[in-house]
C-alpha cells in the first residue's frame, strides 16, 4: 500500500524557478529545470541548527561577493537523518559545465569556497551529489514558483532492473487519474550521475504549509474513488511488480543557508532576505549613591 500511496500524496508540486534560463510568465510561474544538480550534506549529531548554518553562510557570502547568476535552493531535514540538501538546476548540462568552468577562473571565489568547505566540513560525517534529469512524461501540470514554497516533501523510488516499463505505466495511470484533480502538480525526475542512479525517480513535492499534506488525503480519497476497485488493484499490481523500494521524507526550506535569485527576495524579501538581529544596546552603570 504505501509503495503507491505515497506516489498519489506526491501532489502540490511546483517545483520551479532554479533553472537560470527557465521561460517565466508574468505570474513568475517558471518550468521546472531540465537538469537538477543535488548535494547532500550528511550533518554530524549536535552540529546542525547554528554550528552549520554559521559555514553555510560563507559560501552564501563568497557568491554575493562574486555576483553570481546561478541560484540554489537549501532545505534542512525534518524526518530521517539529519542533513541538508543544495539544489541547483539548469536548462542543460553545457550551463552547468559553462557554471563550474567560471567558478574555476573566478581565483577570488574559488579561494573563498576552498575556505568555506574546510570549516563545514569539520561538521559533516558524509557528503555526496546527485545530477538528475526531468521527466516530462511522468509529470503533471509542474510549473510553478519555488519563491512562495517553504517545505519540500521528496519520494524515491528504486524500479527492479527489466520494469521500467511497468513504472512508466504506473507514473502515468497516476497522471491521468489526476487530470481532473485540481491540485494535482508534480514533477518527475531520474537519477542520472552519483552513487544514487540506475532506476531511481524522485518526485519532488514543494509546499506552502503542511496543511497541504492534509489536504492531500482528501484527493487521495477522491483519486480512489475514481479509479474504483479494479483501477486500485491495477495500481497496486503494477506497483509490486516494479518498485523495490521506495521511502517518502520532508524538508524545510533554509532561507539563511540558499543563494536566492533576485525574483525570490523580491517575492518575498521578509523570508528570503531576513533582517539581520539589531545590536543590544549597551548602558552605562549608574555611578554609586
Amino acid at each position: 500500500m504505501k509503495t503507491f500511496t505515497a506516489f498519489s500524496l506526491g501532489l502540490f508540486l511546483l517545483f520551479a524557478g532554479l533553472g537560470t534560463g527557465a521561460a517565466q510568465d508574468k505570474s513568475g510561474m517558471t518550468a521546472p529545470p531540465k537538469v537538477l544538480v543535488v548535494q547532500v550534506e550528511m550533518v554530524k549529531p549536535g552540529k546542525s541548527g547554528a554550528p552549520h548554518l554559521k559555514t553555510e553562510s560563507a559560501f552564501v557570502k563568497a557568491f554575493q561577493d562574486a555576483k553570481w547568476s546561478t541560484p540554489y535552493l537549501a532545505m534542512d531535514s525534518l524526518s530521517g537523518p539529519s542533513r541538508s540538501l543544495f539544489l541547483s538546476g539548469y536548462d542543460y548540462f553545457a550551463a552547468w559545465e559553462k557554471d563550474n568552468l567560471a567558478v574555476q577562473k573566478n581565483a577570488a571565489l574559488s579561494a573563498a569556497i576552498d575556505r568555506a568547505a574546510v570549516a563545514d566540513g569539520e561538521l559533516l560525517s558524509g557528503y555526496e551529489s546527485s545530477t538528475l534529469v526531468y521527466r516530462e512524461d511522468l509529470s503533471l501540470r509542474a510549473n510553478g514558483d519555488i519563491s512562495q514554497m517553504r517545505y519540500m516533501e521528496i519520494s524515491r523510488f528504486k524500479i527492479r532492473p527489466g520494469h521500467e516499463k511497468e513504472w512508466e505505466t504506473l507514473a502515468k495511470m497516476y497522471i491521468d487519474g489526476y487530470q481532473k484533480i485540481p491540485n494535482g502538480h508534480w514533477a518527475t525526475y531520474e537519477s542520472m550521475y552519483g552513487m544514487d542512479n540506475g532506476g531511481v525517480y524522485l518526485v519532488f513535492t514543494p509546499m506552502k504549509s503542511m496543511a497541504e499534506i492534509d489536504s492531500g488525503f482528501a484527493d487521495s480519497k477522491t483519486f480512489s474513488t475514481a479509479m474504483g476497485d479494479d483501477g486500485m488493484k491495477k495500481l497496486a499490481d503494477l506497483a509490486a511488480s516494479c518498485i523495490e523500494q521506495s521511502r517518502t521524507n520532508l524538508f524545510q526550506f533554509n532561507p539563511k543557508m540558499s543563494f536566492p535569485s533576485e525574483r525570490w527576495i523580491k517575492v518575498d524579501p521578509s523570508f528570503w532576505k531576513p533582517r539581520m538581529a539589531a545590536p543590544e544596546k549597551k548602558t552605562e552603570a549608574k555611578p554609586a549613591q
